[in-house]
């Protein structure tokens, strides 16, 4: 805090003292030599510091070597920043002050920047620095270095091409590091891959303490890491991890050009540290020029030092070199242009503009601006090996990775514009020719369901010493797993558990001795504090088994009580009555003896049970009766039938005031004990023992029942389902899941590729092959037996066919009361000749009309 404190009191002077600068004039050593005063801060102690000043020295004299008749000159005045804020704008303000500067170029760090920025903004003098400032607004700042955030995409599409899910950051914790990260952080979480950890550490951090953040990473389960550090702190990184054994086989280092771009500049040792390491640099195209101008640095170099011959020309220095060109050329076009040479804002503003628009094939390439930074088409894959870096690809914006760039790119001329996607051949860590898999191999304990070996078994073959896993649940593990299309490398380990529980399991995966585990292992709301669970492979609940009851040869009598089966009796005589009553007077099928008649009634009236009655009526009304009569058999004979179906399938079991069992160590039993009044409930380890207790019964010293979760439940009527049957399930627990350790992202990917096996039908092909395999009965969708049907169930259906009988018989005797009252009117009528008297009477007219 002190030190932001006493840089913004600086930053605030020098803006007070800008507002009284006088205008200053452009020196001439003649009347047509201008010279152009140009400052540069660079950390000078440092080694990037001193090889971009080198290539600043030797691109002013190349410059003006091939540009004779050139009318300006830029005269560089170099401050040493000491890799401070203070003493950069410090210095800063010694160049603006005394020199009259018309340009900075520098510094090489973003925290220095970020003030000269400001600085550069207020007194409108262009700044051309070798870092970026991903925050706020600075016109006057131009970036020698492509955005560092493109990158980021890259390195995205790397991951993915290898099928890595879950990545580590390590950056550095720095204001520069800080600001950035979000750009990363948001480049790979578009594309879907998820960040295990994000490490920072301190540019001050000592040996020890970069050893401890390093141990940390072995304990987590992701084998990938992204870093974002600069040279100085990244190298001091992949010492601890190559003495740790990070940089051994199954691990990835992929790196960012902060540290990449300037590999060749390192020690030896430091690249040996980095064997196998990943990363992004800026692609430099080759060229002669490039060729001609190494060769010269190098000599330069060795006439400095003798030792430091072999360093390599890094891309900061290519871009320095470039940068100056820019800068001569652009100071040329604006002061030539000017009538009087006068230095002042606007001059400075064109110069800004002037350097914004260069373009020309350099050093580098093809050099340019684009919104203010360095654009770049193309970044280079390189894979660090021996003793120096060799090429694997490229990655761009529009082609994503390629194995050689197309020759739309400039700066590249290939016979062929065809682009080849992937990378070349990449050696990792610890020599390894084989990608790693992204991750270490889980270790997942596999639980060994003794009374259950259909869910679970561990087999010990003492020949060998090895041990193998069987069991459905180890089945559904192994097809999920292997339907991933990214491979995940495990390795079972029976939990030895005697005098263990889950919760004990739990905690073991929690504190990370496990990953994971598989087995009966229900999905429970307290355990999810520990474990992340997959979604539930197997169904939901628990169940209730009991007995059959269908040894009863009297068991067809016990779907209707005494009194419904009386009065159907009685209905089924009295229909075949009121028939008989109906039909015998006109209906010779009613007819005969009195024996023949008798059985033609009782025949009749139970034959509409079947509806197999064969005589014909020829009454409306015995026609309306038994139509009444069939409508109320249908429905007697409907509810008979469910209710004798039902009964012969389970016996009505009434848990209240009985004995219960279930699986012995389940948290079924605590269920039991709170949702049943029952007498007792007792354990039971195996099927077997399930089938024991029930043959035997509560008053025998067994159970009326067995409550158990859904797989346990469809395992015992595998064995047993001809005795027994399930009478009733309820929702109460969510099903066997895997737990993972916690944050693993594996997680989401087991759910969804348990969701499509059973989409696909492969849990329950699974299921047959485990569960169903020694008898094909297993009647888990019983419904609980229904109450025994009486009388007062059916009363009025029976009251709607007496009233119709009762009815018809009515009518019946009243039309014959009727029709024998109106023939004896007719005969009392023709006993009093009043019948001649009328005929003689209506002859006697006709007579007379004729």
């Amino acid at each position: 805090m002190e030190i932001r404190r006493e840089n913004t009191n600086i930053l605030i002077s020098v803006i007070a003292l800008f507002l009284c600068l006088p205008t200053p004039k452009i020196h001439s050593e003649s009347d047509h030599i201008s010279e152009i005063n140009v400052g540069v801060i660079l950390d000078m102690g440092s080694l990037t510091g001193k090889t971009i000043h080198r290539s600043i020295t030797m691109a002013t004299s190349d410059f003006y070597a091939s540009h004779l008749g050139y009318k300006t000159r830029i005269v560089l005045h170099t401050r040493d920043s000491r890799a401070d804020s203070a003493h950069a704008v410090s210095a800063a303000l010694d160049l603006l002050e005394n020199i009259k500067v018309q340009a900075i170029i520098g510094p090489e760090t973003s925290s220095e920047t970020k003030f000269l920025a400001v600085l550069a903004g207020k007194a409108k003098v262009p700044i051309l620095s070798f870092s970026s400032i991903l925050s706020g607004t600075h016109p006057y700042h131009v970036q020698i270095k492509p955005d560092e955030t493109s990158q980021f995409r890259g390195i995205a599409s790397i991951i993915q091409s290898y099928k890595w899910r879950s990545v580590i950051i390590m950056y550095e914790n720095s204001d520069d590091g800080r600001e950035v990260l979000p750009y990363l952080v948001e480049s790979l979480e578009v594309a879907n891959i998820h960040i295990a950890r994000r490490i920072s550490i301190s540019p001050l951090s000592t040996e020890d303490q970069i050893n401890n953040e390093v141990h940390k990473l072995k304990a987590l389960q992701a084998t990938i890491y992204v870093v974002h550090m600069p040279p100085s702190l990244s190298s001091r990184l992949f010492f601890s991890a190559k003495r740790l054994g990070l940089m051994n086989e199954g691990y990835a280092w992929i790196v960012t050009d902060k540290t990449m771009n300037q590999l060749s500049s390192m020690d030896s040792e430091v690249i040996e540290s980095s064997q196998g390491v990943l990363g992004m640099k800026a692609y430099i195209p080759l060229s002669s020029k490039l060729h001609g101008f190494t060769l010269r640095w190098r000599k330069m170099l060795y006439a400095e030092n003798h030792l430091m011959e072999d360093r390599e020309l890094d891309v900061l220095g290519i871009w320095a070199y470039d940068t100056v060109w820019a800068l001569a050329d652009s100071a040329e076009r604006v002061w030539t242009e000017s009538v009087v040479h006068v230095a002042n804002a606007e001059s400075r503003t064109r110069l800004l503009n002037e350097i914004l628009g260069s373009r020309f094939t350099g050093l580098s390439g093809q050099f340019q601006f684009l919104d203010g930074k360095l654009h770049s088409e193309a970044f280079l894959l390189v894979n660090v090996i021996g003793r120096g870096e060799r090429r694997v690809g490229f990655w761009t914006p529009k082609y994503g990775i390629i194995k050689e760039l197309p020759s739309s790119i400039k700066g590249r001329s290939l016979s062929s514009s065809t682009t080849q996607k992937g990378l070349e051949a990449v050696l990792w860590p610890g020599v390894s020719a084989t990608a790693p898999t992204g991750a270490r191999k889980l270790r997942i304990a596999v639980v060994n369901t003794s009374g259950f070996p259909e869910l679970t078994k561990v087999h010990y073959d003492p020949e060998t010493n090895t041990k193998s896993f069987t069991g459905y649940c180890v089945d559904v593990f192994v097809a999920a797993i292997n339907s991933l299309d990214y491979h995940v490398p495990y390795v079972f380990e029976d939990w030895e558990n005697p005098g263990q529980t889950f919760s004990d399991l739990m905690d073991q995966i929690y504190h990370q001795e496990y990953d994971g585990a598989v087995g009966d292992i229900t999905i429970l709301a307290h355990r999810h504090a520990f474990v992340d669970f997959t979604v539930p492979f197997t169904d939901l609940g628990t169940g209730t088994v009991a007995r059959r009851e269908n040894h009863d040869m009297w068991v067809f009598l016990k779907p209707l009580r005494s009194n419904l089966w009386f009065t159907s009796a009685a209905f089924f005589v009295l229909t075949g009555l009121v028939v008989w009553t109906i039909e015998h007077p006109t209906n010779a099928e009613f007819q005969g003896s009195v024996a023949h008649q008798l059985g033609t009634i009782l025949w009749f009236g139970f034959s509409t049970l079947v509806y197999a009655h064969r005589e014909k009526l020829t009454s409306n009304m015995s026609r309306f009766a038994v139509v009444v009569w069939l409508f109320v058999v249908l429905i007697l004979t409907s509810s008979y039938t469910a209710t004798l179906s039902s009964m012969l399938t389970v016996r009505q079991i009434q848990l209240a005031g009985g004995s219960v069992g279930f699986h012995y160590g389940s948290f079924v039993g605590g269920l039991i004990a709170s949702n049943l009044n029952s007498t007792g409930i007792s354990p039971y380890p195996s099927p077997e023992q399930y089938d024991y207790a029930l043959s035997r019964g509560s008053k025998k010293g067994g159970v009326d029942a067995i409550v158990d979760e859904i797989p346990y439940i469809k395992i015992f009527l595998a064995k047993y389902g001809a005795d027994y049957a399930m009478v009733a399930s309820q929702s109460e627990t969510a099903g066997f899941g895997f737990p993972f350790r916690k944050g693993l992202p594996l997680v989401s990917d087991i759910s969804q590729a348990i969701v499509k096996l059973r989409e696909e039908g492969k849990l329950e092909m699974m299921e047959k092959k485990w569960f169903k395999s020694q008898s094909p009965l297993m009647l888990d969708d019983a419904s609980p037996t229904p109450n025994i049907l009486n009388l007062q169930s059916f009363g009025g259906l029976f009251f709607v066919s007496f009233i119709s009988c009762v009815s018809v018989l009515l009518i019946h005797f009243t039309s014959i009361l009727l029709k024998k009252l109106q023939l004896k009117n007719i005969i009392k009528f023709l006993d009093g000749g009043k019948l001649a008297m009328m005929i003689s009477f209506l002859a006697a007219r006709n007579g007379n009309g004729i």
